[in-house]
C-alpha cells in the first residue's frame, strides 16, 4: 500500500571534503571559545593586553613597545579608564590627589597619551593633561600648566629609553 521512499542527497567527493572541514573547524572554534581560562592574575591592568617586553611574547601593536610599556608604568597611579595598544591611545580616568586631612580633592587631572608610532622617538608621543577644580558648582575645567604634559612625555620618553636598553642587555 504505502512505500517509503528514502531521499539521500549525494555529495560529490569535494563537497564532502569541504563539509567535514568546515565541520571540524566549527569543533576547534567551539573547543577554543570554551577552553577560555583567565591568566592574567589580579594585576589592575588584567583586563588590557600584555606589554611584555620579553621580545618573545605574541603581543600585536603598531607602536613602540618600550613607549606602551613607559607609558602604563609611569602613569600607573593614576587609574586606567582606556587602553588601546593597536591605535596607541591610553586614557586614564580623573584623579585627585588625596589630601592629608582625608578630605575630598580640590584638584583632579585627567590625563590622554598617545603614542603614534612603532620607533622610540620624542616626536611618537603625544601626551594631554587635563584639569578640573572643584567649585561650589560642582568640577569645572580649569588651565593646566603647558609644562605639565611635556614633564610627563619627558617621564615616558626616559623609561622607555630604560626599557630598551635593559632589553639589549
Amino acid at each position: 500500500m504505502f512505500s517509503t521512499l528514502t531521499l539521500r542527497p549525494t555529495l560529490r567527493p569535494e563537497q564532502a571534503r569541504v563539509l567535514k572541514l568546515v565541520a571540524i573547524a566549527g569543533m576547534a572554534a567551539f573547543l577554543v571559545a570554551c577552553a577560555g581560562g583567565n591568566k592574567a592574575g589580579n594585576s589592575r591592568i588584567a583586563g588590557l593586553p600584555s606589554y611584555s617586553l620579553d621580545g618573545k611574547s605574541g603581543v600585536a601593536t603598531s607602536v613602540n613597545r618600550y613607549l606602551w610599556a613607559a607609558s602604563l608604568e609611569t602613569l600607573d597611579f593614576m587609574p586606567i579608564f582606556s587602553a588601546d595598544p593597536i591605535a596607541g591611545i591610553i586614557i586614564t580616568d580623573w584623579y585627585g590627589v588625596p589630601r592629608s586631612n582625608g578630605e575630598q580633592p580640590t584638584e583632579r587631572f585627567k590625563t590622554t597619551v598617545y603614542i603614534l608610532d612603532t620607533a622610540l622617538r620624542a616626536d611618537a608621543l603625544r601626551v594631554a593633561v587635563f584639569r578640573q577644580e572643584l567649585t561650589a558648582n560642582g568640577w569645572m575645567d580649569a588651565k593646566t600648566n603647558p609644562s605639565t604634559a611635556r614633564e610627563v612625555e619627558n617621564a615616558i620618553l626616559t623609561r622607555a629609553r630604560e626599557l630598551r636598553l635593559n632589553s639589549i642587555n
